[in-house]
């Protein structure tokens, strides 16, 4: 088979080697879409993590087709058509730094549990659309971190797959405004699409006012400005004039939740928060939401389309990193397999 290894900094292979063969317990999957990820992107510049440095397997965003299940294995099936949860893989996390990546034409799950290592999901979801299931369980842990849920006033800071995947769980959770920003037009027509009741152009309008105009205004604390009813506010970008401006706008007690990876140090100002007492949460992963996300994605996977940009083959899976890497020049790219 085919697949894909980082053999040096900015450099991958497609290497031909060995298929893997379903063992008693195991499920072999036919690869049929992978997701291309951030980390992706990074480990491709970086020439892979150090212990499997020149050598690394990439993709952790698989969807796929059952073609051998062994005779142990319980609710699975040939031709069942399956998301996967790389965390749980038992010969490393897949595409992470584990014995296999995803952007290879099959995947072996080792000693495979139905509920912890894939599910089974309808037939009819397009390939590139259950391809999320992982990046969006990332976006559901998020929400779950800040707790909204019904009534909730929520602001999504960035529009890209996971602050899009954030505004549809949010909507699904009973929060009862979402607002989304971004300063990049077309990702705030995909919000509009994909169910959010509001978006604001950073690039052209103030924020902090127009959540006020959304949103409300209740009165500051110890002698703060009036501030936005703004409840929950999500950072999905990673960069710091997003936290510049939740913190003008906080109101006393709202939840802040930070799931864009930050590069760089931010600084805080303790003093002014402290008369705000916002709840500052971080969420990374996705502990239990891998195969909760699921069921939305069933249910909802024409929302979900909108947040593919990209659907490229394969054979070009130079040209889909190459596009992934680029800033500005995409949304969502996925790969997927003849």
């Amino acid at each position: 088979m085919k697949s894909v290894i980082i053999t040096a900094p900015d450099t991958i292979e497609v290497r031909e080697v060995d298929t893997p063969e379903a063992g008693p317990g195991d499920v072999l999957v036919r690869i049929r879409a992978c997701g291309v990820c951030g980390t992706d992107v990074f480990y491709h510049h970086l020439g892979g993590l150090p212990h499997v440095a020149g050598r690394m397997t990439i993709g952790h965003e698989p969807a796929g087709e059952v073609v051998g299940v062994g005779e142990k294995v319980a609710d699975a099936a040939v031709g069942d058509h399956v998301v996967i949860n790389p965390m749980a893989a038992a010969d490393g996390i897949i595409g992470n730094g584990g014995a296999q990546g995803a952007l290879s034409e099959y995947l072996l799950l080792r000693e495979a549990v139905a509920g912890t290592h894939f599910r089974v999901i309808p037939s009819e979801i397009p390939w590139e659309v259950a391809a999320l299931n992982e990046p969006m369980a990332v976006a559901l842990h998020g929400v779950n971190r800040s707790g909204a849920g019904e009534g909730s006033n929520v602001v999504v800071f960035g529009a890209g797959p996971i602050g899009l995947g954030a505004a549809i769980a949010f909507k699904a959770k009973g929060a009862a405004h979402v607002v989304v920003v971004d300063l990049v037009r077309n990702r705030l027509e995909k919000a509009l699409r994909v169910g959010a009741d509001a978006v604001i152009d950073s690039s052209s309008e103030d924020v902090v006012e127009r959540l006020r105009e959304l949103h409300g205004t209740v009165p500051g604390q110890f002698g703060l400005d009036d501030r936005p009813g703004t409840d929950v506010y999500l950072d999905a970008t990673g960069v710091k004039p997003v936290i510049d401006t939740i913190m003008r706008a906080v109101k006393n007690r709202a939840v802040v939740t930070v799931v864009g990876v930050h590069k760089q140090p931010v600084e805080l100002d303790f003093q002014t928060l402290l008369a705000a007492e916002p709840d500052i949460r971080l969420a990374m992963g996705y502990p239990t939401e891998i195969f909760e996300v699921t069921d939305a994605l069933i249910a909802h996977w024409d929302k979900y389309q909108h947040i593919v940009s990209d659907v490229i083959p394969f054979s070009d899976v130079q040209q889909a990193l190459r596009l992934a890497g680029t800033p500005g020049a995409t949304d969502k790219v996925v790969v997927t397999f003849a």
